[in-house]
């Protein structure tokens, strides 16, 4: 029998156990048998997969579902103010609880857990985005620039009052015009040596302040990106993009003077957060106001700095501030999974036309087109959780031990917070969209949640740097063979910088890891390359990077001595390579995160399940780049069709385990007490839900 004929109806009680002799991995997995609604999944495999899912941080995330109610659900019906008065209220309720202080280092007041701070936010990610966005703005982003970035006088006279909420801020970064190009802000502070004091201006009108989380309503101090000028007999110094804490409101509410607040009111979700806009007119401020661990001006006006360079120095500030970055990630990984979670247990007990030989209802789940647009996001879900996990692990040490990082691993964390955060949030907003379409017409009721949650997440693409621009500098950095200094280079110098070596650095980073050479050794395969044999898909992932970033060095190296406006035409060309280069490397560096997870999980049947999710994820990646992978003789016609006879019958056999899969999320249980699966209002539920 051919692997095409291999593949069997997914309605049929031999489903899960159909398996061709020629195909990869079929004595290997075990057959977990036919659809089952009959209640909860498997508790003890749940919970040996939970604790994989919990990683380092287990304890906090227990800490926190103990505290979650039905309460911080995102609320249904109110208007835009009842919204942001629950949200704020919520927030309240977290800054009184102590969460705060765990981002915060111990000499501020906190208690420096990094890790269990970055995983409460993620957490909240299941319940009610408006309150994860809201205090990230509050302690993540505004707290964290002042924690980050001031001195220790500064810190302390702030971060007390910002952990408690009695002083909410914001974080001015973004202006209407420049988006994502942070470097080239318009807004200015100059120092006025007379008087002792900054002017903050916002001298065009697209160097407005816009999408300003805290800025609509609540905020009453800014910690705001300027381009720092000093004047020097007589002349403009330009020192690049400083932060100042600039006050906006009274404690009245009311505008500052020379400050213009405007509201951006209603958005396509996160109602509960008040952004707004914020202009300046010369509006002063002490000199104490910079935020100076980076750039400080004296009494006379002389600028210093511990880092010479401008764009090293931005580059240096920014990366302080990546906590926003996994934070996001996180976040949008909880919420996709909590999607994933009800339209799974929806698939479950809603059954859709009679099976030919019982006569009953067929659960959506017995189909294989369902089983096809869950299953394999189920597997993408745990995949991304382990790697979110790593991310957070290494954002934790690295702020324990900042002298371990070199500039190199230091730029390769900060690259993979990056691609991560953009990953994850195109992750979650395409599967949140599947969930709901998976549940019919019931998932388009905001009673069942889905359609909410898909209105929230939605920015999460594009805020925290957008998507684009996010993998695009997972790319150049990959094509700077990590240099520490590619990161600072104009369009003729990255076209230069392109070079032969390329894939050789690729290879080289991905064998420093032992999971390499263990995965290498253990291929059992190597003259027939079995698509399921852990080697040989790292080899597949990591070799698809390789070439398509030989396919941009080639590009660019075309433009290596034209002038800039040459230069950035041809870079401007390869953009697209270099983004499918971005995204490959995040490909292959989640699979060797999730390899390794699966590798240390002690339990023997949670360690078989979740290696069955990990051969997905690969077949996944194979499925959808098919294309790519035969265009370029990575895979032969035969493979790829082998290949997809084992993705549908790895859904299948997953879909008999699927409640045990999502229960390991360990979304907490009033999430689901929603009107479809609780019965009220659906009349076609299964009878009895139960075989």
């Amino acid at each position: 029998m051919s692997s095409e004929t291999d593949v069997t109806d997914a309605a049929s009680p031999d489903a899960a156990s159909a398996v061709d002799s020629t195909d990869p991995g079929q004595s290997v997995r075990p057959n977990f048998g036919r659809i089952t609604t009959s209640g909860r999944g498997n508790a003890a495999l749940s919970a040996a997969m939970q604790k994989v899912l919990d990683g380092t941080w287990a304890e906090a995330r227990e800490q926190t579902r103990a505290a979650m109610t039905p309460d911080l659900l995102n609320p249904l019906g109110l208007t835009m103010d009842e919204q942001r008065d629950h949200t704020l209220t919520q927030l309240q309720r977290l800054a009184d609880s102590g969460m705060p202080r765990l981002g915060f280092s111990e000499e501020d007041g906190g208690t420096g857990d990094t890790g269990a701070a970055l995983t409460t936010f993620e957490m909240l990610g299941h319940l009610d985005l408006s309150v994860m966005v809201k205090a990230g703005v509050q302690w993540g982003l505004f707290g964290g620039a002042i924690a980050n970035l001031g001195d220790s006088e500064t810190r302390k006279k702030y971060l007390p009052r910002v952990m408690s909420l009695e002083l909410l801020g914001c974080f001015a970064m973004t202006e209407i015009g420049q988006g994502s190009d942070v470097q080239n802000l318009e807004t200015t502070a100059t120092y006025d040596v007379e008087a002792g004091e900054f002017v903050i201006n916002t001298p065009t009108p697209s160097a407005e302040k816009a999408y300003i989380g805290n800025a609509a309503r609540d905020g009453r101090l800014a910690a705001t990106f300027a381009q720092l000028i000093t004047i020097e007999d007589g002349e403009e110094l330009r020192h690049g993009v400083h932060c100042l804490l600039v006050p906006i409101r009274d404690e009245a509410g009311n505008d500052m003077p020379g400050v213009t607040t405007t509201d951006h009111g209603y958005k396509g979700g996160l109602l509960g957060v008040d952004n707004g806009r914020i202009r300046f007119d010369n509006v002063r401020v002490p000199r104490e106001a910079l935020l100076n661990r980076f750039g400080a001006v004296d009494e006379q006006g002389r600028y210093s700095s511990p880092i010479e360079s401008v764009g090293a120095r931005f580059f240096t500030m920014l990366g302080t501030l990546i906590r926003g970055r996994v934070s996001v990630g996180a976040a949008a990984g909880a919420s996709a999974r909590t999607a994933l979670a009800l339209a799974t247990r929806y698939s479950l007990v809603r059954r859709q036309f009679d099976h030919p030989e019982t006569g009953r209802g067929i659960p959506l789940l017995e189909y294989r087109e369902h089983q096809r647009r869950l299953m394999p996001r189920i597997a993408r879900a745990y995949a991304y959780a382990c790697a979110q996990n790593a991310i957070v692990a290494e954002l934790a040490e690295y702020e324990k031990h900042p002298d371990a990082f070199d500039e190199v691993r230091r730029r390769e964390m900060e690259t993979h917070a990056a691609g991560i955060k953009a990953t994850v949030t195109a992750f979650a907003n395409e599967t949140i969209t599947e969930a709901r379409l998976a549940c019919g017409g019931a998932g388009y009721m905001a009673e069942n949640l889905l359609t909410e949650m898909r209105k929230d997440c939605d920015v999460f693409s594009t805020f925290e740097g957008d998507n684009v621009v996010l993998t695009q500098l997972v790319g150049k950095e990959l094509l700077g063979a990590y240099a520490a200094e590619f990161g600072n280079m104009d369009q003729r110098e990255t076209v230069a910088f392109a070079i032969n070596t390329v894939a050789d650095v690729v290879q080289e980073k991905a064998r420093t890891s032992t999971l390499w050479q263990k995965l290498v050794d253990a291929v059992t395969d190597r003259e027939h390359t079995d698509i399921l044999d852990r080697g040989n898909q790292l080899e597949l992932l990591v070799d698809r990077e390789e070439h398509l970033l030989e396919t941009v060095a080639r590009r660019l190296r075309k433009a290596r001595d034209q002038d800039g406006s040459a230069a950035f035409k041809v870079f401007n060309s390869a953009q697209d390579h270099l983004l499918q280069a971005g995204r490959a490397h995040m490909d292959s560096w989640v699979f060797a995160r999730f390899a390794e997870a699966v590798d240390a999980c002690e339990d023997p049947e949670a360690k078989e399940l979740m290696g069955m999710l990990c051969d997905l994820y690969v077949l996944d990646i194979v499925d959808r780049d098919k294309g790519w992978f035969l265009e370029h003789n990575r895979l032969t016609t035969e493979r790829t069709k082998a290949a997809t006879a084992a993705y549908n019958r790895l859904c299948t056999k997953l879909a008999g385990r699927a409640r045990t899969l999502v229960d390991a999320f360990a979304v907490p249980e009033f999430v689901f007490e929603v009107p479809m699966l609780t019965g009220g209002g659906v009349d076609t539920l299964a009878d009895g839900a139960e075989d």
